[in-house]
């Protein structure tokens, strides 16, 4: 009998020891809250406003100052490249030409003379010298007052229609001053605006087209020109798409329109996870994936390609996909491959846990 109690008080030992070493590697187990990666790419169809712009635009000046001696087009008249559209009073110019001209004559026989007499030994080379730099130098004189002349016109620099005149005959304006604006002939583009988020997946883009109050039903097909890799004011990234549509009706520059946009979406997509789930070491960014199986964490590399304002970041990895669980909070108290208690999500019945 005392055999047998000796037996039973040896087992009851073995059982709280191994209760207590139970307990004591759950409490030196680290508690983590843990979040789900999201999809930062969930919509397969982009939707943005736009505006129709011409394809190419200018504002046209002369590049001699004067008075404005007449303006040959109407605001939207329609005119072809190298047609005249307006000129200045050219008389100061015709003046300082005819002078220049008459200097430049003068100058060219008396050095062609010169030059002559060098080829037959009857003068120095340093006169000779002289002549052949007198020369070029009225030549170089010259030919700038003739083009100073030829400036006093305006010309289309290509085919279009005239916007609208910003001065009037008879009025003097400078060097490089806007005189007429104009927007070219050719089919317009349409402009619209993308949000870092979507700029950075644009990749994936893979059909264009708009649509407008004023052409119900219709589809306008559009392609893509170019995207400014530099973010306006409003952190946005310009995109500039091509009209395609031949047999549709035009629109005009102005227009408001809505641009729709369809997206591969089986390329890899970006995420979004919380800011402060990123591990920032030796230049590497990285995130803790919780593997729910062996309640274990494991480190997932990860590219981080920009910060929100609402606490969220989106990243691209290899190694984690949408629906995966991620180390939220504690990031800096856990190892590659430790086993940590994930925080227990709040009862809609018990806030805040106090229950």
């Amino acid at each position: 009998m005392k055999k047998f109690n000796v037996i039973i008080g040896g087992f009851i030992l073995f059982l709280f020891t191994a209760c207590s070493q139970t307990r004591q590697e759950s409490s030196r187990r680290q508690t983590v809250k843990t979040d789900t990666v999201i999809s930062a790419a969930e919509q397969s169809i982009l939707q943005y406003p736009g505006k129709v712009k011409a394809a190419e635009d200018a504002n046209l000046s002369f590049r001699v100052s004067g008075t404005i001696r007449k303006i040959y087009v109407k605001d939207g008249t329609r005119v072809r490249k190298g047609q005249l559209l307006a000129d200045l009073d050219p008389t100061d110019y015709q003046i300082q030409l005819d002078a220049t001209e008459a200097e430049y004559l003068q100058v060219k026989s008396e050095a062609e003379r010169v030059m002559a007499l060098y080829k037959d030994g009857g003068t120095t080379p340093a006169a000779n010298d002289k002549a052949e730099y007198g020369l070029k130098q009225i030549t170089a004189k010259y030919n700038h007052h003739k083009d100073q002349l030829s400036y006093t016109r305006l010309y289309a620099p290509f085919d279009g229609y005239i916007d609208k005149h910003l001065f009037e005959p008879h009025e003097t304006v400078g060097a490089g001053m806007p005189v007429l604006t104009m927007m070219s002939s050719e089919r317009p583009e349409v402009e619209i605006n993308l949000p870092a988020a979507e700029y950075i997946r644009r990749g994936q883009f893979k059909e264009y087209y708009c649509t407008f109050d004023i052409y119900p039903g219709k589809h306008h097909t559009l392609r893509p020109l170019y995207v400014i890799p530099r973010a306006n004011a409003n952190q946005l990234y310009t995109m500039r798409l091509k009209w395609e549509n031949t047999s549709l009706p035009q629109p005009s520059p102005g227009m408001n329109t809505m641009v729709t946009i369809l997206c591969d979406t089986t390329e890899k997509a970006p995420m979004t996870i919380p800011a402060n789930a990123i591990l920032h070491e030796n230049g590497k960014t990285s995130v803790f994936l919780y593997e729910t199986a062996q309640k274990k964490v494991r480190k997932c590399n990860i590219t981080l390609i920009g910060l929100h304002t609402d606490g969220k970041a989106t990243v691209t990895s290899a190694q984690i996909k949408p629906g995966d669980l991620i180390v939220s909070s504690g990031i800096h108290h856990i190892q590659d491959g430790e086993t940590v208690t994930p925080l227990s999500a709040t009862s809609k019945t018990n806030i805040g846990g106090l229950l």
